[in-house]
């Protein structure tokens, strides 16, 4: 299933997915930041400085994902036409990786991602494959992860490798986003 399947597969029609822009940088860097916040918590610097180290981790990482995952579907979630988080999926010959997951902080707990993660399953399972993610081990959406059948396959130290198949007693998902 394409990009425009997993857009279509979320209830909510004030839920949409987009191809990301050039014009959606600070929007995107913004997003990064906010998943930062808890690390640069620990450290003494300024907030010139914290921003600066943002800027440059975020930049470091834009561009490895898209030299690293070239024909991955890099979108932008929309919350009623307002730009809410990034979704990044690599849809390869034997898996579905989420390469990244992501959303600002106001929309978070409000089941966005549960929703847009189910019409991932979903894609999954009807394309036959697994569902991957690499998740940092403090990150709090882990719980989230293993609430909707992701298991841990790896320990790679800062990260966890997880999977989810489709069984017999995985729920169905059939609602769902828009594509714009």
């Amino acid at each position: 299933m394409t990009v425009e399947g997993v857009a279509h597969l979320v209830s909510d029609a004030a839920l949409t997915l987009r191809p990301i822009r050039p014009d959606d940088r600070s929007f995107l860097l913004a997003v990064y930041g906010s998943t930062r916040e808890w690390e640069l918590a620990l450290v003494d610097w300024d907030a010139t400085q914290k921003a600066a180290f943002v800027e440059m981790q975020f930049d470091a990482q834009h561009a490895y994902y898209q030299e690293q995952y070239e024909g991955a579907a890099f979108d932008a979630i929309l919350v009623d036409g307002q730009p809410a988080g990034r979704l990044y999926v690599a849809r390869k010959d034997d898996d579905i990786r989420i390469i990244d997951i992501a959303l600002l902080p106001e929309y978070c707990n409000r089941g966005i991602g549960s929703r847009l993660l189910r019409a991932l399953q979903s894609e999954a399972a009807a394309a036959g494959k697994p569902l991957s993610i690499h998740v940092e081990r403090f990150n709090s959406a882990l719980r989230l992860y293993e609430r909707l059948g992701f298991r841990q396959l790896e320990d790679k130290g800062v990260y966890l490798f997880m999977e989810w198949r489709d069984t017999d007693q995985s729920p169905r998902f059939n609602d769902p986003p828009r594509r714009q």
